[in-house]
């Protein structure tokens, strides 16, 4: 590739350890060039090149950089990535895209009035299992779908040892930090909904923060359950559609970030591959025959995201995430909590 964008990431917890600098690292369009790290030096341990720096305004000052990673704790991305952006920077943040609706949008309209490219990581539209989930719904092989059921579960007891992700923050809790991904999948799959309801909960011992949510998207005929509960031993299955025609059930099979964290180089060999026995089950009828099968999955690829970002930054191509679909996420989370508190179906 003839281009090459020079990187920096903000911080290099598990956010840029595993989900960005690899990648960055591994794509030819991309040079993992800079990193902010306050203390330790971790990152120069696996990528001996890579300048760093005690401060993102440290960093920002790098004319070399052309784009910024904004992977700092939640309550911070509106800061950062507006600096970035006055910065000159095209910018990726980490998701949830910021704490408010309305700070997403004021970044939207800053980037566009810079010409300036800005995308939000939700890496798990690239997931296998979700892959072949958006497949199966646009085959149109289940018929009009009723009723759809997406999880993210854990069974955590412990409260982390990250002590931001359980300080009472803004922007902190389960539905912020798993659920972004829920509702993003949601929205991917359906479209805004007409209506939310939630009940959002504390259910850990000393937690301070939500960890067990249930959201209802409201549509026409059809009804959306996102659900997810960090005290769950034994999950059930992670995806479950049903339709007019027929039913698909699928488990939450994606091997990338257990690769990552093993520390496997995007592109390892069985890169994304889930094993047969965690294949979707579909069942349905076609032509008069009733099936009932499992369906391979795609192969699943962040990769994929840095691509599109390559493309966009490069080639004047959409980015792969639309900043105003991570909008539509966190204007979701808000009516979410509001339906909470209230106990009400919120309008959207």
């Amino acid at each position: 590739m003839e281009k090459i964008i020079k990187t920096g990431i903000c911080a290099y917890g598990m956010s840029g350890h595993v989900f960005h600098a690899p990648f960055i690292h591994v794509h030819p369009g991309f040079a993992f060039t800079a990193v902010v790290e306050r203390s330790k030096h971790m990152a120069q341990e696996r990528y001996p090149d890579v300048k760093v720096y005690k401060s993102v305004e440290e960093m920002l000052q790098d004319d070399s950089l052309e784009l910024i990673v904004v992977n700092t704790p939640n309550y911070t991305h509106y800061e950062y990535t507006k600096a970035a952006l006055n910065a000159g920077k095209h910018v990726i943040v980490e998701k949830p895209f910021t704490v408010a609706s309305k700070e997403g949008q004021e970044l939207v309209e800053l980037a566009k009035s810079k010409g300036l490219l800005l995308s939000v990581y939700h890496n798990r539209r690239f997931d296998s299992d979700f892959k072949i989930v958006q497949q199966v719904i646009s085959s149109g092989d289940l018929g009009d779908i009723l009723e759809a059921e997406i999880h993210y579960d854990r069974y955590r007891e412990e409260l982390s040892y990250k002590k931001h992700k359980e300080a009472a923050l803004p922007g902190t809790g389960g539905l912020y930090d798993l659920g972004s991904h829920l509702v993003d999948q949601g929205l991917q799959l359906f479209g805004m909904p007409d209506g939310i309801w939630a009940d959002i909960r504390i259910i850990r011992k000393e937690s301070l923060v939500d960890d067990y949510f249930e959201l209802v998207f409201f549509y026409d005929k059809l009804r959306v359950r996102l659900k997810c509960s960090y005290i769950t031993r034994e999950p059930i299955p992670s995806y479950q559609f049903h339709g007019r025609k027929g039913s698909f059930i699928k488990t939450k099979a994606d091997t990338q970030e257990t690769m990552l964290q093993q520390g496997l180089m995007p592109g390892a060999p069985g890169w994304g591959i889930e094993g047969i026995h965690e294949w979707g089950l579909i069942h349905t009828e076609k032509d008069g025959e009733v099936i009932r099968k499992y369906l391979p999955s795609p192969k699943g690829n962040y990769l994929e995201y840095f691509d599109g970002m390559y493309a966009a930054i490069a080639n004047g191509a959409p980015v792969p995430v639309q900043p105003t679909d991570a909008v539509n996420v966190i204007r979701v989370i808000e009516a979410a909590f509001e339906s909470s508190k209230t106990g009400s179906i919120v309008k959207l």
